[in-house]
């Protein structure tokens, strides 16, 4: 009896974690841009999930796709954007994708969904002090008097770890370091209380000092506000060390996702390996880097099949990468790779 209460038991739970919602779901998202000199793909078959208070990574070079990824959740994305028709991007059961008026964007637009960028400047106008933007944010996503929209945001200003605060609610964004300016942001992106926080390289501008200060402050943060964040950054020590789990996107796709120590430990896309091997040996400085071989092609010319075989040490000299069907397989329970991953070397 003890024996089957047990595994009823053991199934009720699976049962239930089955069932859980996940913060954000992103299924099968295409992107594409008309540009004028043709219809090309940013994003293909991107599929992610985020739960509540834990941390995304995102990582690969620059025009991997990561930003414009981030930016879809928002649908910040220019106006020559054009998304495939199934693709779903869920949010408290909503498709975002779908939403047309001004009115349903604000639900997601620094309502459900804050993003904090690289550079600080370009979220602050310049002319407007910090305070009145921060008190004009939370009057339009939170209705409140002037008053209390103050309080709150001279108290987030507080929390994130900034001195004598409302004084600097008072002052401009170019009379704030840079430090403070990039804690001044992640102030007002929390001040609405999202429930996921989109971080595009929110540490790439700063001295390593403030670097650390930053990432210490956005562990804080997640683990107060209990808040989904997706962390895009092209620097694998940054994601070491804030992320539970890591995608790899290449040219608009993910080659490989997975727990964040198992995917750093024990990399099986040959992106992946490139990507690590591109770092530094503290254990022996002297060693040379050892870069990936090539560029990333333009999205004009973008690979057939394996979307990093142009660059792949293991490519076969017959092209035979160019006819593999792309598509994530789990090699280990919560590690996906791609199809060519899989075959690496194989085909």
């Amino acid at each position: 009896m003890l024996v089957t209460a047990s595994v009823m038991l053991l199934t009720l739970i699976k049962l239930a974690i089955n069932n859980m919602k996940h913060l954000l779901e992103i299924n099968n998202l295409d992107v594409k841009f008309d540009t004028d000199e043709g219809r090309i793909t940013a994003i293909e078959n991107v599929s992610l999930t985020l739960d509540q208070g834990k941390v995304l990574g995102i990582v690969g070079e620059s025009g991997s796709g990561k930003s414009v990824t981030a930016k879809s959740i928002m649908q910040l994305n220019p106006g020559n954007t054009i998304y495939n028709d199934n693709a779903e991007i869920i949010i408290d059961d909503e498709n975002v994708l779908k939403f047309t008026s001004k009115n349903d964007l604000k639900k997601i637009r620094g309502g459900k969904v804050s993003m904090i960028f690289q550079e600080p400047m370009a979220s602050f106008a310049p002319a407007i002090k910090i305070g009145n933007q921060m008190v004009e944010q939370l009057m339009i996503h939170k209705p409140q008097d002037k008053k209390e929209a103050k309080n709150i945001s001279i108290d987030m200003l507080n929390r994130v770890g900034i001195a004598d605060a409302e004084k600097r609610f008072n002052q401009y964004a170019f009379e704030l370091s840079g430090g403070m300016r990039q804690r001044a942001m992640i102030a007002m992106a929390l001040s609405t209380m999202p429930k996921l926080l989109l971080a595009d390289e929110p540490t790439t501008a700063l001295d390593v000092t403030i670097q650390a200060q930053v990432i210490n402050l956005m562990k804080d943060i997640i683990k107060e506000f209990n808040m989904g964040v997706i962390f895009i950054t092209h620097d694998l020590g940054v994601i070491a060390q804030v992320a539970d789990d890591v995608a790899v996107m290449y040219l608009g796709s993910v080659v490989e996702q997975g727990p964040v120590n198992e995917i750093l430990k024990n990399p099986m896309h040959p992106y992946t390996r490139g990507l690590i091997n591109a770092l530094p040996d503290i254990n022996n400085l002297d060693a040379p880097l050892t870069p990936i071989p090539g560029n990333i092609p333009s999205p004009l010319d973008r690979p057939s099949g394996c979307v990093f075989r142009t660059r792949c040490p293991h490519a076969s000299q017959e092209g035979k990468e160019a006819d593999i069907k792309m598509g994530l397989v789990e090699v280990k329970p919560g590690h996906w790779l791609d199809n060519c991953g899989v075959n690496c070397g194989k085909v």
